[in-house]
Parts: structure tokens; C-alpha cells; sequence
């Protein structure tokens, strides 16, 4: 049997993660991020294959041409604007995991309106990393439930 294959998504400005308003995403670098998700997917048994842009286009590409069985997917202000992203999840038909490193809720107006989380599995909000982490839990948890 195969691992399950689950691809990260990473929005725009997540690659200056751990000097960006490190009061509001946290000190932790996105190379950081990512290693700690493949830390917790060989304990779960599954591959995770990150992929950070800052170019809507790229982040399109990538989910039609992913050949992964779920994403979770920081899109960063993209989940607020990106009709793309969303369509493009939509399109794939693979579940995702919504995951955001700061409460978008307790934040400004236009951050609490996102365009994805009505088709996502579910979303994870305000954790910092253990967004990620809860995040990559749930899909497998998710996918391997699913008959």
C-alpha cells in the first residue's frame, strides 16, 4: 500500500515568515515550518510536499498539477481574494484543510471573510505552527477514515 501523499500550500509573504510582524505569525521561519511537517508525517506514515509562492498563478498550477491526495493550504491574503485558489480546489475534487498561523477572526474585518473555508474539510486558525500540525492530523485522520 502507498503512503498517502499530502501537499502543503503556502501563500504570498509566508517566505518571509520569522521577521514579518513576528507578533502576529510567530518567530518560526517557513523552512521551520515545513521541516516540523515532515517530522509529523513520518510519524504519521504519509509525505507531505511544501510548496511556497507569491504568485497566484504558480499556487494554481501547483494544485492542478499535484498529483497529492490532500492539501492543507495556508493561502495567506489570498483566502480572502483568491476566486482562483478556490476554484481551483474545487476543480481537483481532493479534500483540504484551511490553516492560518493567527486568528483571522480576531483580526481586521477583511481577514474574517474567507472564500475557501466553505468547501474545505474544515479550518484551523490561530495556532501558529500546531495550525499546521492540527491541520495535517485532520486530513489524514480524514482520508484515512474515508472508505
Amino acid at each position: 500500500m502507498s503512503r498517502l501523499r499530502i501537499g502543503v500550500l503556502h501563500g504570498p509573504n509566508l517566505n518571509l515568515l520569522g521577521q514579518r510582524q513576528p507578533d502576529v505569525y510567530g518567530v518560526q521561519r517557513l523552512d521551520e515550518i515545513d521541516d516540523s511537517l515532515k517530522r509529523r508525517a513520518e510519524v504519521l506514515e504519509v509525505d507531505v510536499e511544501p510548496f511556497q509562492s507569491n504568485v497566484e498563478g504558480e499556487l494554481v498550477g501547483r494544485i492542478q498539477n499535484g498529483a497529492v491526495d490532500a492539501w492543507i493550504v495556508n493561502a495567506a491574503a489570498y483566502t480572502h481574494t483568491s476566486v482562483a485558489l478556490r476554484d481551483a480546489l474545487v476543480a481537483v475534487d481532493q479534500p483540504f484543510v484551511e490553516v492560518h498561523l493567527s486568528n483571522i477572526f480576531s483580526r481586521e474585518a477583511f481577514r474574517r471573510t474567507s472564500l475557501l473555508s466553505d468547501v474545505a474539510v474544515g479550518v484551523v486558525t490561530g495556532f501558529g505552527l500546531q495550525s499546521y500540525l492540527l491541520g495535517l492530523e485532520a486530513i489524514v485522520g480524514h482520508l484515512r477514515s474515508d472508505p
